[in-house]
């Protein structure tokens, strides 16, 4: 999805759900009941004799949505919502935004798009190539996959509804990078959306009520909106085989800022808010991993000073298991990942795959060692916030490495320690001649007070050391130190047991 949205930006985001309720409520109609048929052995009381009553219809068995044996699945639907939500999309662009002629598509932009054009890494801003596009592809993800359909069918509908989006959208130039960024990021971002809308309705027990279905909707819209559309047709809870899971919760402040070669607008104090889920941590006994992303794992965090500072998924798509030891359990395989940091002073964002692997080990009877390497590459993009004669930011093949260890005390204390490093290259760039190394480090120290209540000390640093031709900033560091109160899961600092499992 090219073109300049501006201010326009997040509010795109924000009618989303609008749009899509607005266009296609009519599909409602599809979810109804088949109406009971009237019955046939009625009679006239002019009748002279009495006829034996018909045995009752036979009930026909409602067909439940399984993503096990895709029972109950639709491939139509989701296709059909997918051009409508375009269309509404393209309708509201055409109408309401600053540049209404980058959206007056018609057939003959479509044709001249399908057959003529060629592709372009296009220059909007990067908060909408980078963050937009992949939310927007999680839309495209959300309504094929709450419709039964598995994740690589959802990967497909994901790109075949960016690449409509890039013929028949707009009148700019089709774009590789939209592509790329809505595909995968869309896709490798919206599984964890939809595992963890699915997880609160099924982790209550029972039917879903209101709220559970609104939190649900919330962090996956179309998900939600297939549940209250369809009704009973999609209303199946996908099953997360009871997944060991670790959540954390940060609310807090910044004690103090250092930084380095950045502008003066830097905001050296603040609130950040911050959230993790772990979902299928490797050791415990019975759990599989068959399905992409049966695990991943998913951060966000938000600042006063640059609202979304951070928001990074990996899941696995493909590996096993393994047991080096009694005291240690793992998975290796490969990694899917949806990277965006904005950390004030630059930006960076990838999607990637990389080959790694996530483990836990028990030094000791209380105190266990979680971990995860990846190495791969990816496609993305870097640049700093303000700049002076440079591209606001630049494309490239972007070889990336992340190692978190997570050292866990008992019930009493973790260190959490995560190091990123992203290295953009030259490669398939409009800038050729240069690369940008970014690193991110994240660590903290958290002491249980009482029940799942908490208090960390978190640091975090960035930098950026770029190498482009009339590059303003260079060399960026920024640092802040944090005072957070935590609030844990259920499974405290979320170390897996098997051992006395393993043991009876």
């Amino acid at each position: 999805m090219t073109g300049a949205r501006d201010a326009g930006g997040f509010r795109w985001t924000l009618v989303t759900g609008i749009l899509i309720l607005t266009c296609l409520i009519p599909a409602a109609g599809f979810a109804q009941e088949p109406a009971a048929r009237p019955d046939s052995g009625s009679r006239t009381s002019q009748s002279p004799t009495k006829t034996a009553p018909e045995p009752p219809l036979p009930e026909v068995p409602k067909t439940v949505l399984s993503w096990e044996t895709g029972a109950g699945r639709s491939y139509i639907i989701p296709a059909l919502e997918i051009i409508a939500y375009e269309f509404a999309l393209n309708w509201y662009d055409r109408n309401y935004l600053a540049d209404k002629q980058l959206y007056r598509t018609d057939g003959n932009t479509f044709w001249k798009h399908l057959t003529d054009s060629k592709w372009v890494i296009d220059d909007d801003q990067f908060k909408v190539n980078q963050f937009l596009h992949p939310y927007g592809g999680t839309v495209y993800y959300g309504l094929a996959r709450s419709a039964g359909l598995n994740f690589w069918e959802s990967f497909l509908y994901t790109a075949v509804g960016s690449f409509l989006w890039e013929i028949g959208g707009e009148t700019t130039t089709p774009s590789i990078n939209d592509q790329i960024s809505t595909t995968l990021g869309g896709s490798f971002l919206g599984e964890p959306l939809f595992r963890m809308a699915n997880l609160l309705l099924e982790r209550g027990g029972g039917t879903p009520g209101f709220w559970r279905e609104l939190g649900a909707a919330i962090i996956s819209p179309p998900t939600g909106f297939n549940r209250l559309v369809f009704g009973n047709r999609f209303d199946a809870i996908f099953p997360s085989h009871d997944p060991a899971i670790y959540t954390r919760l940060q609310l807090g402040g910044t004690i103090t800022t250092s930084s380095h070669n950045v502008s003066d607008t830097v905001r050296p104090h603040g609130s950040t808010a911050d959230f993790s889920l772990a979902y299928g941590l490797p050791g415990k006994p019975g759990y599989t991993y068959t399905r992409p992303f049966d695990y991943f794992d998913f951060h966000v965090t938000a600042v006063s000073a640059n609202t979304i500072e951070s928001i990074d998924t990996r899941g696995l798509l493909k590996g096993t298991t393994y047991s080096p030891s009694e005291s240690s359990r793992g998975i290796w395989g490969l990694y899917g990942s949806y990277d965006y940091i904005s950390p004030q002073v630059f930006r960076v964002s990838t999607a990637a795959l990389s080959l790694g692997t996530t483990w836990q080990w028990w030094y000791s009877r209380d105190v266990a060692l979680q971990g995860t390497f990846l190495g791969g590459t990816g496609y993305g993009a870097a640049g700093s916030i303000r700049h002076s004669g440079e591209r606001d930011y630049h494309y490239g093949v972007s070889p990336q490495a992340l190692l978190n260890l997570r050292l866990i005390f008992g019930d009493r204390a973790m260190a959490d320690m995560t190091g990123r490093e992203y290295y953009i290259t030259g490669l398939l760039s409009p800038e050729p001649n240069g690369y940008e190394s970014i690193l991110r480090g994240d660590a903290s120290f958290t002491l249980r007070v009482f029940g799942r209540h908490g208090l960390a000390v978190r640091y975090v640093l960035s930098h950026r050391d770029a190498r482009y031709p009339n590059v303003a900033y260079r060399d960026q560091t920024v640092g802040s130190l944090y005072l957070v109160y935590v609030f844990l899961g259920h499974a405290g600092f979320g170390g897996v047991e098997w051992r006395n499992v393993d043991a009876n």
